[in-house]
């Protein structure tokens, strides 16, 4: 990529982000390096010998990360993969992690059922910066999502960033849902940010990847080791096709905005529809129907979007989220993942199907 990437817009630097030099007859992005072991002559040197250790391929992805992120980035198999070795790597019996209330299921299964057990001080609070601030005092580890996933919640990131270092604590933000296109924590003084690659980053519902960036070194040195141990590694074809994905996030994540807006105007007009909610970034949508069955119609009704659990790729998907009773939420809660669509089709779809449980 030629010249700084600080000159570049956030969609630019995704389209050239971590390609190599241009080489006469060489492909812009090479292809995956599919190896479990390399030729390893002389001393030992396991990054350089070993799949395990090391790949040029999820390296490359690692460095077009980082190049979004700000920070050096270590990329995982999966987004819990990547919040496993952050919760497990760095916080010890006798710690006090800080997690909201509001967390991903997983993270907060390893919080309660793993980490506490083992002597971990747990404090559950509200996605909330006075709550937040609140629990500071002695915690190692504060875990937030910022926008929240499902109920779009934000917080004060650099206000509690510069909070938690002021108390010693680590602060851990998963932003899934904004992408590093949109919000940049290590910027707002955050030390570790996460997200799953699954989603929006790669954006086309077809692998799983997650990473971790801070420009911390020692806390990056754990968590890569933490990889190396446990072996959660991200394949080279997935890390290949995520890299691939990247040059397309800019135009995918304005798209998926451009809809988002649209369809929280138009379900904020509903009468059958309570509590529409869009924090402005990202391709989520929340909203209430009357309940269980209302909202389980309504996505029947749908014809553009799918019954899916995930979000943020380029086919809208819908869920009525109480179905698995993870998130306090009512059983009419409906998050929506807007895709990539015509806005005019995407509305009148949904305007549809809202009239069928309206009728």
């Amino acid at each position: 990529m030629s010249g700084g990437a600080g000159d570049l817009r956030p969609g630019t630097r995704a389209v050239h982000a971590g390609l190599p030099a241009a080489r006469l007859g060489e492909p812009f992005l090479p292809g995956p390096v599919l190896a479990s072991s390399f030729h390893l002559a002389g001393d030992a040197d396991p990054a350089a010998g070993y799949g395990r250790f090391g790949n040029p391929t999820w390296e490359r992805y690692e460095a077009a990360l980082g190049e979004l992120e700000g920070g050096e980035v270590v990329s995982f198999a999966s987004g819990m993969a990547a919040v496993s070795a952050v919760l497990l790597a760095l916080v010890r019996p006798g710690d006090v992690l800080v997690c909201v209330d509001d967390a991903y299921p997983g993270v907060r299964s390893i919080a309660r059922e793993h980490l506490e057990p083992r002597g971990v001080e747990v404090r559950g609070v509200p996605t909330d910066d006075a709550a937040l601030l609140a629990a500071l005092p002695g915690a190692r580890l504060v875990w937030v999502e910022s926008p929240s996933n499902p109920e779009l919640r934000v917080v004060d990131l650099p206000a509690l960033a510069a909070a938690a270092g002021a108390a010693g604590a680590l602060l851990a933000v998963d932003g899934t849902l904004a992408t590093p296109l949109r919000q940049r924590p290590l910027e707002l003084g955050v030390a570790l940010s996460v997200a799953s690659g699954t989603k929006a980053l790669s954006g086309h519902s077809d692998l799983l990847i997650g990473h971790v960036a801070s420009r911390d070194p020692e806390l990056l040195a754990q968590v890569r080791a933490w990889r190396a141990l446990t072996g959660g590694i991200p394949g080279p074809f997935e890390a290949w096709l995520a890299h691939r994905s990247l040059a397309t996030l800019g135009i995918r994540v304005e798209r998926q905005e451009a809809n988002a807006e649209a369809l929280a105007g138009l379900l904020a007009a509903h009468p059958a529809v309570r509590g529409a909610r869009w924090p402005g970034v990202g391709c989520v949508v929340a909203f209430e129907l009357a309940g269980a069955g209302p909202a389980q119609r309504f996505i029947d009704a749908c014809r553009l979007v799918a019954d899916a659990t995930s979000f943020g790729g380029v086919h809208s998907s819908a869920e009525r989220r109480a179905r698995w009773g993870t998130d306090a939420v009512g059983e009419g809660f409906v998050r929506f993942s807007c895709g990539v669509e015509d806005t005019e089709d995407l509305l009148a779809d949904v305007a549809a199907a809202l009239d069928v449980i309206a009728g």
